[in-house]
């Protein structure tokens, strides 16, 4: 227990958090873009699938019971990347000399995606608040009466997405937000193996290859969507 405890303070147990979390979130992304990409089979496949998930794990689970735990896991991954990373931060904060915070500062070796994972995690937290309160809940985006809850076992995602993507502020917002998710993957997809010791010389290359395909994957995937409601692809 006291081992444990020693690991969750130290800042070796904080960045395996933030690893281990920060995979999750991966996971559940890559489920989330192949979800969204079946809006290209058209309106009824789309809203089926919509109601499919509210059934997964059927007749073992009852209604929405398996998506309501993967809800949790996801928002306790989400919830332990931002505690870990905000006690990071404050930790490199303090070690940091005064002297030094104020003098200039020269990234060597680093990333534009590194350099950025702070202010680009910050603002990932903003657009999943905005997401939540756009498609999920219908609160902004849409104009009275534009968005259609479900009833009835009726469900009109593929309505809503459409709809939800004509309000062209929340399509920038989007698309420059998913633009910031690509680099935000690209560096944390490698750092994650880096912190938990499954990199080494020979691996290195591959996992960055691999970060570059994962991140340019769901990046592209995301803004496929909006792209395609602006173009009138789907419609």
């Amino acid at each position: 227990m006291a081992a444990a405890l020693t690991l969750y303070r130290s800042s070796i147990g904080k960045k395996a958090i933030m690893a281990i979390s920060g995979l999750i979130g991966i996971g559940f992304l890559i489920v989330h873009m192949y979800g969204n990409l079946k809006i290209f089979l058209g309106p009824e496949y789309f809203n089926e699938y919509a109601a499919g998930l509210r059934e997964l794990g059927a007749p073992i689970f009852g209604h929405t019971h398996l998506l309501w735990i993967a809800r949790v896991v996801l928002l306790g991954a989400v919830v332990a990347h931002i505690w870990s990373a905000y006690e990071l931060t404050r930790q490199d904060m303090a070690g940091r000399p005064r002297s030094a915070r104020y003098g200039q500062k020269k990234s060597i070796a680093a990333t534009y995606a590194s350099r950025t994972m702070r202010w680009g995690g910050i603002i990932l937290l903003l657009f999943i608040i905005f997401h939540l309160m756009h498609f999920t809940l219908g609160w902004v985006g849409y104009s009275a009466g534009g968005f259609q809850p479900e009833a009835n076992g009726q469900y009109h995602a593929y309505e809503n997405v459409i709809t939800g993507f004509s309000f062209w502020p929340a399509t920038l917002f989007y698309i420059v937000a998913m633009l910031m998710l690509g680099l935000h993957l690209y560096h944390g997809f490698w750092s994650a193996f880096q912190t938990l010791g499954l990199n080494s010389y020979k691996t290195n290359m591959l996992l960055r290859g691999l970060a570059m395909l994962v991140s340019a994957g769901l990046t592209v995937g995301f803004v496929a969507v909006p792209f395609a409601v602006l173009f009138g692809v789907v419609r």
